[in-house]
């Protein structure tokens, strides 16, 4: 059966719906705005800051594996509804108290699974609809929406944190997170069995492989080497994610929301013309060029960010080319997936692949904390621990062999 057939196909409006539910998870990159509420508020300092933020990376990643299974068993819909009702649920709960322990709870643990349900929903079906060609455009597109979700969240939450306090404002977006999410959770589905889009002449268009199991995947050498350099490029962008409102705070006050969502652009555009630009020239070329540059741009952001007469605009450009390369990894690691072991069990397999996300965020984020706490405030050496990272990943790249056409 071919797309073109008596199937509608509704690839664009499941790309769409996905890049929508993404927008709403995309809270997580927001963190860096409430640390500053939660220290004043509440009181907790030092490495506690970053907690939650970095719990809610690791359950994401891991929730990934149980959602990717749901996914490819229950179909999209289902996992995304599951997923608005536990970040609904993580919102509300911290809305309620000020402990520590509550927070780890409902931002780490109930929102970290309630994200992962929702995201590991969003790209698997709308790959589906779409030939080989389109599938670094497409995955692309659907996370696009993670990545851009702090242009409107980071001034959302400046005007609700300062009209109607912390507490107030996760209520909110409990609310109304849980609504988008499910809501457009009814608009995803899985193409009919026997569906194939209709073929395009492209590079990538020519390999066919055949649909790995997750066990047949874990005993893939490819899997451990794609494991490492997603755990480095990821990490070293989250270590500096989770704290570019601390950055540009330094320069630009309370205007510091201002470069979160600027580098948000530069993540959401990472993801789409990386994606675009893999279709063309491979993966693998596209990453080694994304973690080199990622590379250089952390050792020149050290005289940038030392510099106390640094200018905002320098900052935010800074922080646009470092959201872009860190964005570039979320559309090139999926694509690598369905290239290297299909779509049949896409769901758990980027699931297992994505826990590398999840590790890197949790373990460089915490690291940069206490690199900035040990520095006084200092972000040198956080940058340059993740230019050794970035320069390390850069290099194993040359090891990846590109899927082959199979007959």
């Amino acid at each position: 059966m071919s797309a073109n057939n008596s199937v509608k196909n509704h690839g664009w409006l499941v790309a769409f719906s996905g890049l929508g539910i993404n927008l709403a998870l995309g809270i997580l990159y927001t963190w860096s705005m409430f640390k500053a509420a939660i220290e004043k508020d509440f009181g907790w300092k030092g490495d506690q800051l970053n907690d939650p933020y970095a719990l809610c990376c690791l359950v994401f990643a891991f929730a990934m594996i149980l959602a990717g299974r749901c996914q490819d068993k229950f179909g999209p819909r289902v996992t995304a509804s599951i997923g608005g009702l536990l970040v609904g649920a993580g919102m509300v709960l911290i809305s309620t108290n000020n402990s520590y322990s509550t927070w780890l709870l409902g931002f780490g643990v109930l929102v970290g699974i309630g994200i992962g349900f929702g995201y590991s929903s969003a790209t698997p079906p709308a790959l589906k609809w779409f030939p080989p060609a389109k599938t670094g455009l497409v995955a692309g597109i659907v996370v696009a929406g993670f990545g851009l979700a702090p242009v409107y969240l980071a001034p959302t939450s400046q005007f609700l944190l300062g009209h109607f306090g912390l507490q107030k404002s996760m209520l909110i977006f409990g609310l109304t997170f849980t609504v988008i999410v499910c809501g457009l959770a009814q608009l995803l589905k899985n193409p009919p069995a026997g569906f194939v889009a209709a073929p395009q002449n492209s590079a990538t268009a020519k390999i066919s492989v055949v649909s790995s199991t997750p066990g047949e995947m874990l005993r893939s050498p490819m899997f451990y080497l794609l494991w490492l350099i997603y755990f480095i490029g990821a990490g070293a962008g989250l270590m500096v994610i989770s704290s570019v409102s601390g950055m540009a705070k330094k320069s630009m006050g309370e205007s510091a929301f201002v470069a979160v969502a600027v580098m948000a652009i530069g993540n959401a555009g990472g993801r789409i013309l990386s994606g675009i630009l893999s279709d063309k020239i491979g993966r693998r070329w596209t990453l080694f060029l994304v973690l080199l540059i990622q590379a250089a741009l952390m050792f020149i952001a050290i005289p940038i960010t030392a510099n106390k007469g640094t200018t905002p605009a320098l900052i935010v450009l800074l922080a646009t080319f470092i959201g872009f390369n860190y964005g570039a990894n979320l559309a090139l690691f999926p694509s690598l997936t369905k290239d290297f072991w299909g779509l049949k069990s896409f769901g758990m397999n980027y699931g297992i692949l994505f826990t590398a996300w999840g590790v890197g965020g949790f373990v460089l984020s915490r690291l940069q904390q206490m690199l900035t706490v040990a520095n006084h405030g200092s972000f040198e050496n956080s940058f340059i621990v993740a230019g050794a990272f970035l320069l390390g990943g850069t290099a194993l790249t040359l090891f990846i062999k590109p899927p082959t056409a199979k007959t």
